[in-house]
């Protein structure tokens, strides 16, 4: 068996693992607690314990990570305005990054969960994987200070960064614009529907232009399922452009 892999420590979650996942992030932890909350979801905390699951480092994460992409971007692009940085810095710092780089670790071997959620397939969750993944920032911060987070950000967001050389679009701004180019009334939003707890729910937002059928999106915030519901539109009217072009 190789020695990668988190069953050389028994179970997944096991306390071996932690050490396994610390040398993946190459910081030694001086507290492997903090590793350990990052790393544990409410259902497998004790039920009296706010300290005992990621929650409260997934805040503290989220803010460590946009402070490290923000200076980032305001280094490598000084010829940038305001608003071509913000949309790389948030395209950089949402769910679908966040997950991406959970996979790039193999930190769903690493999660502590409930028998109900294991078995419902929640360890390959995106929304989860990106919240422990912020967790796994803020236990590097507390940690290991800036440094130590910013060198973790730095190795696997500059993959992401590299991949878009020109700022995202606002998908929702381009089809606003492209709506109005054609003369229609301003695309409209719907939520139609909101799953999973409260403290973490997925959104499904449907958006409709004039002469289009509707597309749909989701996202951890009604703004992101939107984003995601113009883009899938945009995409749709791109293809059907193309194709009436050959």
């Amino acid at each position: 068996m190789s020695s990668n892999s988190p069953d050389d420590h028994g179970k997944p979650g096991g306390d071996g693992d932690l050490q396994l996942l610390s040398a993946r992030l190459e910081h030694p932890f001086d507290d492997i607690d903090l590793l350990k909350r990052a790393v544990t979801h409410r259902s497998a905390a004790s039920a009296s314990s706010r300290k005992g699951h990621y929650e409260r480092l997934e805040f503290l994460g989220d803010r460590v990570l946009g402070l490290v992409i923000a200076e980032l971007l305001f280094r490598r692009f000084p010829r940038e305005a305001e608003g071509e940085l913000a949309r790389r810095h948030a395209a950089l710092v949402r769910g679908e990054a966040l997950s991406e780089v959970a996979e790039d670790i193999g930190l769903a071997a690493f999660l502590r969960l409930a028998k109900g959620e294991e078995e419902a397939g929640e360890r390959e969750n995106r929304a989860l994987l990106a919240n422990a993944c912020e967790a796994v920032i803020a236990a590097l911060y507390l940690d290991g200070g800036l440094p130590a987070a910013e060198r973790f950000i730095c190795a696997h967001w500059m993959a992401l960064l590299k991949r878009a050389p020109q700022p995202p679009r606002d998908s929702k701004t381009a089809l606003q614009e492209w709506a109005q180019g054609q003369g229609f009334p301003l695309p409209n939003y719907r939520e139609t529907a909101r799953l999973g707890p409260p403290h973490d729910p997925v959104f499904t937002v449907s958006v409709e232009v004039q002469g289009e059928a509707p597309a749909t999106g989701q996202g951890r915030s009604k703004r992101k399922a939107e984003q995601d519901a113009a883009g899938q539109l945009l995409a749709r009217i791109e293809a059907g452009r193309e194709e009436s072009q050959t």
